[in-house]
């Protein structure tokens, strides 16, 4: 039981010069309210739910765009760690407590402890932010696959509703899924927050464009967004209760 994923959150990955707007963003995209900062720079804070456990995180990163990554928390990290690295994983930082790895593919991960978290959030105002999407290059996508599902059993690994999609969903209560994208080139490996929205999308839109959202493409079952740092999420039709497609008698 020591390889069992107790809790996960995911990551909101943004530069160090638009990490407040994406904060104060966040915050009021899922109702919740900011911890102490923490890290040696201040870089780390927690997005703090009422009545819940927190599931969301942000970081402040020196280099680069950013975007998102999933920590999976685990009551014995290096039992975990031993066995990612089997499966392909790399490391890319070892602290204290926890780690830092990369996927075949190349999409950074950490492995941390559970500290008791069990009570997901509600949703709030139509939506759930539920999903980490990773964008995977053709020429990694098969492998990366192969590496989620091997690497959480427990969860539910199956194909998505178009073929470039894969889908890695947690058993109940988990707060986060994990969404694998080939794209259509070679480009490097990315990830993105996504939203469930059911069928209020375009009123959870609207609200986030009042929040200094700007939409950059509509598709017949998401939307791409920036938030106000710049930082790509998409918005989707998934129910928000379940995490899945909509069915007629939701």
């Amino acid at each position: 039981m020591s390889l069992r994923i107790r809790w996960t959150y995911a990551f909101v990955d943004r530069p160090a010069e638009g990490f407040e707007r994406a904060c104060a963003f966040w915050t009021a995209v899922t109702d919740t309210r900011l911890s102490e900062p923490r890290g040696d720079k201040g870089e780390f804070t927690t997005l703090l739910p009422q009545g819940a456990d927190a599931c969301v995180k942000a970081q402040a990163v020196a280099d680069g765009p950013g975007g998102a990554h999933l920590d999976l928390c685990v009551e014995d990290v290096p039992a975990f760690v031993a066995s990612a690295l089997g499966l392909g994983a790399r490391t890319a930082a070892a602290h204290d407590g926890w780690t830092v790895l990369r996927s075949p593919a190349g999409q950074l991960f950490c492995v941390v402890p559970w500290h008791g978290e069990a009570v997901r959030p509600s949703v709030v105002a139509g939506s759930r932010l539920d999903q980490v999407c990773v964008d995977v290059p053709p020429s990694g996508y098969d492998a990366e696959v192969a590496f989620w599902s091997a690497l959480l059993p427990q969860w539910t690994s199956r194909p998505g509703a178009l073929p470039e999609f894969h889908v890695l969903a947690p058993p109940p209560g988990l707060p986060m899924r994990v969404l694998l994208q080939r794209l259509d080139d070679e480009r490097p490996v990315r990830a993105h927050l996504d939203l469930a929205c059911g069928p209020d999308i375009d009123a959870v839109r609207a609200h986030h464009e009042r929040l200094g959202a700007r939409v950059e493409a509509v598709r017949s079952q998401w939307t791409v967004l920036r938030d106000p740092a710049g930082g790509l999420y998409c918005l989707t039709g998934r129910d928000p209760r379940t995490g899945g497609l909509p069915t007629p008698d939701a």
